[in-house]
């Protein structure tokens, strides 16, 4: 068990079976995050207001697929070195 690499190969972990639930750390963080979200918000006018939300709504639809790419792609190349190993 001596890292994360290892582990993929022999099986050990599956990307896809990760775990959704946020834990405490994280929910303290991503609570923190929309308290900021929120006091920017409040004191931006119309214009700069829309700006932003447009832009967070942007940074959102880029951030999750592209972490799902980076995911499938060590998953798919985890398998492909198991296939060529075994």
């Amino acid at each position: 068990m001596s890292n994360i690499i290892e582990e993929l190969f022999y099986g050990n972990l599956e990307p896809q079976a990760l775990s959704t639930e946020i834990t405490p750390k994280l929910k303290k963080k991503l609570s923190s995050l929309v308290k900021k979200e929120e006091e920017l918000t409040a004191i931006l006018p119309d214009k700069e207001k829309e700006l932003f939300s447009n832009y967070v709504s942007s940074y959102n639809e880029f951030q999750a697929p592209a972490f799902l790419t980076v995911l499938f792609r060590v998953s798919d190349s985890v398998r492909d070195l198991r296939m060529m190993l075994l």
